[in-house]
């Protein structure tokens, strides 16, 4: 890698927080999963990336700039409360959740799949003239 092209330590800590923040979210199911655009809650995960952070907060004070150290702060109370309200959820409602974005992601497909034969059968009209 050249000298150009490496990143700078700010840029790699923008990084990793970003990382570890986009983690928790998704654990916390408030973000889709990437990989397979779902909405997903694992609350031990999201515990353990909101605890990295926290940890990563108290260990750099004093090394971070007052912006940084407002923003990481600002980061992990608001994880926190997302975590704790996800946590006293009730059951139910969780499972509703997951019914709903499941009950969308099923009427996605199938607005997919009609518009698809939609054009497959316009497109057998337009061979046949």
């Amino acid at each position: 890698m050249t000298k150009e092209n490496k990143l700078t330590e700010e840029q790699l800590f923008d990084q990793l927080i970003s990382s570890l923040v986009h983690s928790a979210w998704v654990s916390l199911g408030k973000v889709k999963n990437p990989t397979n655009d779902a909405l997903e809650r694992n609350l031990d995960q999201a515990s353990v990336q909101i605890d990295m952070l926290d940890m990563l907060h108290k260990r750099m004070s004093g090394n971070l700039s007052e912006n940084e150290e407002k923003y990481l702060g600002h980061l992990v109370r608001e994880l926190k409360m997302n975590f704790v309200e996800e946590k006293n959820k009730p059951a139910e409602d969780n499972k509703e959740d997951a019914e709903n974005e499941n009950s969308k992601q099923k009427e996605n497909e199938d607005s997919t799949v009609a518009d698809e034969k939609r054009e497959n059968k316009n497109s057998g009209k337009d061979k046949k003239m």
